[in-house]
């Protein structure tokens, strides 16, 4: 089975980061969502081809001192719950 994830915009609120690190960021967003779909599947609806025009995330913090992987694994996993399994 083959899942194409497409996410047309992603906002997010507080966070600032430079071309360097926002591409970690965005690499750690998309390897971390395809290890959590590869892991935890994905739920039928989705599974069925449906797009979603929006989800709500559930809300994620960070330490002071996070990582832009770092930063980018949280945010995968709360767009994994957001979306539903």
């Amino acid at each position: 089975m083959s899942v194409r994830l497409h996410i047309e915009r992603l906002v997010l609120d507080g966070i600032a980061l430079g071309p360097h690190d926002r591409a970690r960021f965005v690499a750690a967003i998309e390897s971390e969502l395809a290890r959590l779909v590869v892991s935890g599947g994905i739920s039928p609806a989705l599974a069925s081809g449906i797009a979603l025009p929006s989800i709500a995330a559930p809300e994620t913090t960070f330490a002071p001192n996070a990582k832009p992987a770092q930063m980018g694994a949280a945010v995968a996993a709360s767009l994994y719950r957001g979306v539903g399994r």
